[in-house]
């Protein structure tokens, strides 16, 4: 049985403080009490995604995403009934109430069961292409010498970290794009040993970031997913999958949660001078594009051949099209850009590889 407080949460807070909670637990919930430690309800990392795709407010207070039946259990729980409780729900963690149903616990499922629960990953063999055609400077000094996607992180280079997290969900076939230090990328996976089958788009010039793409019309008949070689996504990529042919969109991005706050107060002026109003520390919150991509075979028709071409530009031409862009939502720790200094020194102390 362990502590409970950094899992609790009273019911006068914001969504966005769940989510700063559900991050900070680690835990994927939090739990509402009331003043007395009192049980009300429960948040998962599930329920504010559903609210961000509703176009929800996370300064709205947490009322409009809680479950007002959680599962808990009480102080003379059965070790048993317990275990079948997480077993029957698919839960990893369940809160202890006393008599007055004030939480006073957790038990967590390496509690009774002795070891972490096993992760399941559900299998989409899907192909995925690595974007990595670009000079990374970003990353200078060090693109002077290396390519961007074998930098390394602990013993790894950034792209086998990558395609390990794709592995997890069955996907397995690679095709890298190449330009920026080609034959270097390329003799390193000359004696590169995995069951991974990798195939290489050499571009002859810069195409941007999605003009090599069209190197495979003819070759792909599936859904792939594109990633950038300088990002990391540690999230369940079946549900994005799922999501995207849910919401029958023809590309969807990967966004992450961000929020930042103004650390000064931020004036509104009018009539040449006069101040209107002044805002203490203002929050904003944002959905930012992570470099992640799920994308229908189909797609590729719309990209012209040998241009340079972003992906920006294939999102413009699909909505002028009439097709559906989906945007699938991540938090912000699940999100790492190595590709920035201050991101990939963080990645390198604290990565678990």
């Amino acid at each position: 049985m362990k502590n409970v407080n950094n899992l609790l949460l009273k019911e006068n807070n914001s969504i966005r403080e769940v989510l700063r909670q559900v991050e900070r637990g680690g835990k994927k919930i939090v739990f509402i009490v009331d003043d007395n430690n009192k049980l009300i309800g429960a948040i998962s990392d599930g329920d504010i995604r559903r609210w961000i795709l509703n176009n929800g407010d996370l300064s709205s207070n947490l009322t409009n995403v809680c479950n007002y039946n959680p599962k808990y259990i009480e102080e003379d729980y059965k070790i048993n009934d317990v275990k079948q409780l997480m077993l029957d729900c698919s839960i990893e963690l369940v809160p202890i109430v006393d008599k007055n149903r004030r939480v006073v616990g957790i038990i967590e499922w390496e509690d009774l069961f002795q070891k972490k629960r096993k992760e399941e990953y559900t299998q989409i063999d899907l192909p995925v292409v690595i974007m990595a055609g670009g000079k990374g400077t970003r990353l200078d000094p060090f693109t002077r010498i290396f390519p961007k996607l074998l930098i390394p992180i602990g013993d790894k280079p950034i792209v086998e970290i990558i395609m390990d997290e794709y592995a997890k969900y069955g996907m397995t076939k690679f095709y890298l794009s190449i330009n920026h230090k080609a034959k270097m990328v390329k003799t390193y996976f000359e004696d590169f040993k995995c069951d991974y089958k990798i195939n290489f788009i050499e571009e002859d010039k810069p195409l941007g970031t999605a003009g090599s793409l069209k190197f495979l019309e003819g070759k792909i008949d599936s859904p792939f997913f594109i990633s950038n070689c300088d990002i990391i996504i540690k999230d369940d990529y079946t549900k994005i999958y799922d999501f995207h042919k849910k919401g029958d969109y023809a590309l969807t991005m990967v966004a992450s949660m961000q929020h930042h706050t103004i650390p000064y107060g931020v004036c509104e002026i009018e009539n040449g001078g006069d101040l209107k109003s002044i805002t203490e520390k203002p929050q904003y919150d944002f959905l930012v594009n992570t470099g992640m991509y799920l994308l229908d075979p189909e797609v590729l028709n719309y990209i012209p051949e040998n241009e340079f071409y972003h992906i920006t530009h294939l999102m413009g031409k699909l909505k002028k099209e009439g097709l559906k862009i989906g945007v699938y939502p991540v938090s912000e720790k699940s999100y790492i850009d190595v590709g920035q200094w201050k991101e990939y020194k963080k990645a390198v102390e604290n990565f678990n590889i």
